[in-house]
């Protein structure tokens, strides 16, 4: 195959310049779907594909498709992209390294002249992060049909502006049915991302290989006892709903130890409290679970077991609680061809690169379900991530850059 020149200061350029596109002062960055910061760098990435004399079009969501065009452009095309939105404070290699970097692979192939058998698209996908309307990976979601049009138009964000007004307010409009893609618009999907965990750090390792990712699943608990003044209720007089709630919270870290799986994951990250004050006993309570594993059986089966542990707590403190699942992410197993695409692209560049398992939920997730799909990652300093501190090297995310590339091309010639 073909070695492909990247062009690393044009990459890292670009890097820098959609950093600045943020709601948050420097290093942190803020991009929130539909913003008009948002707006700004999604036609940035448009801009970009233009001045290269690449195709490119944008659906009823605002997903950006780059298409370079193969010697059969009647054949399913090879697909790579990721994504430029960024939940508040975040840094700025999430997401854009892969799309970015899609995007000067692409242009650094037109530019010497390679035409390979298969086209390659890029997509810059609407929204991989669930920060406005509460779902992530709606671009990827919508495109696969695994989200109708229906339920995607009416989400509505935390000030009761519908999915549908915010996305005509930032200038996209038509059906959104129509976002639906054909069952054969892409023979393999390879997303690149930085690794978001210090595992490729630790190892001293260029490539992640990304064998597969965790399922996840979201669920809202609302628990309700009885308030009171903190000095004259007695203790066993007391319906307390946080204290039934720092049960659960124990009991969500003590399901996800006790797994036999090494890759099962729980966490309770958002906690409200009502109402909120030092000498008031919390008389309402209503907390986020978080549960990743790479097999959906075992996930489905820590679920069980907490809301089981949760109704033997309600039951034991006299409180009422509800479950309400939020989201439920399907795992996704890598293609093999893909990962030894990636493999051998990675071994003829003299990278060292080692197998990975995801525990962050990726747009692949959601393509993988309807086309073969597989990621790459590169080391991210320290394992940080959705945070100012977000780094990767220069030179990881420009070997990164060309693994994808020569991948992308080994897949386009079969």
């Amino acid at each position: 195959m073909p070695d492909v020149e990247i062009n690393a200061e044009r990459l890292l350029a670009t890097i820098d310049r959609i950093s600045q596109f943020s709601d948050a002062p420097h290093p942190a960055v803020t991009r929130v779907l539909y913003t008009a910061t948002d707006v700004a760098a999604r036609n940035y990435c448009r801009d970009l594909a233009r001045a290269a004399g690449l195709a490119w079009r944008e659906d009823a969501l605002g997903n950006l498709f780059v298409r370079l065009p193969g010697r059969e452009p009647d054949l399913p095309a090879v697909g790579t992209g990721s994504h430029t939105d960024a939940v508040p404070y975040a840094g700025r290699y999430d997401g854009v390294v892969g799309a970015l970097g899609g995007l000067e692979a692409l242009r650094s192939m037109q530019e010497a002249g390679l035409k390979p058998r298969r086209s390659l698209e890029l997509i810059v996908f609407t929204s991989e992060e669930p920060t406005r309307f509460g779902v992530g990976c709606l671009g990827s979601r919508a495109m696969t049909g695994l989200m109708d049009a229906d339920a995607i138009g009416a989400l509505r964000d935390g000030e009761g502006v519908s999915l549908e007004q915010a996305r005509r307010d930032a200038g996209f409009a038509g059906s959104l049915a129509s976002i639906v893609l054909p069952r054969d618009a892409y023979a393999y999907f390879v997303e690149l991302h930085i690794e978001q965990a210090p595992r490729l750090e630790a190892a001293d390792a260029m490539i992640g290989v990304v064998g597969a990712i965790v399922a996840s699943a979201t669920v809202r608990v609302r628990i309700a006892g009885s308030g009171g003044h903190a000095g004259t209720v007695l203790m066993r007089d007391r319906c307390d709903a946080l204290a039934a709630a720092a049960e659960l919270v124990l009991l969500v870290e003590r399901v996800a130890r006790d797994d036999a799986s090494p890759d099962a994951v729980a966490t309770v990250g958002l906690l409200q409290v009502h109402p909120g004050a030092s000498n008031s006993i919390p008389s309402a309570v209503e907390l986020i679970v978080d549960v990743r594993e790479t097999r959906m059986q075992v996930r489905d089966a820590l679920l069980g077991a907490l809301r089981q542990g949760l109704e033997t707590i309600a039951r034991a403190r006299g409180v009422d609680v509800t479950w309400d699942a939020l989201a439920s992410n399907p795992s996704s197993q890598s293609d093999p061809r893909i990962l030894t695409a990636i493999k051998q692209s990675a071994e003829a560049l003299g990278l060292s690169h080692m197998r990975l398992v995801s525990r962050a939920c990726h747009d692949t997730v959601f393509m993988a379900q309807r086309f073969p799909a597989a990621m790459i990652f590169i080391p991210s300093f320290k394992g940080y991530s959705h945070r100012p501190e977000e780094y990767s090297a220069p030179a990881e995310i420009v070997a990164g850059v060309k693994t994808l590339a020569a991948t992308l091309l080994r897949l386009a010639e079969t």
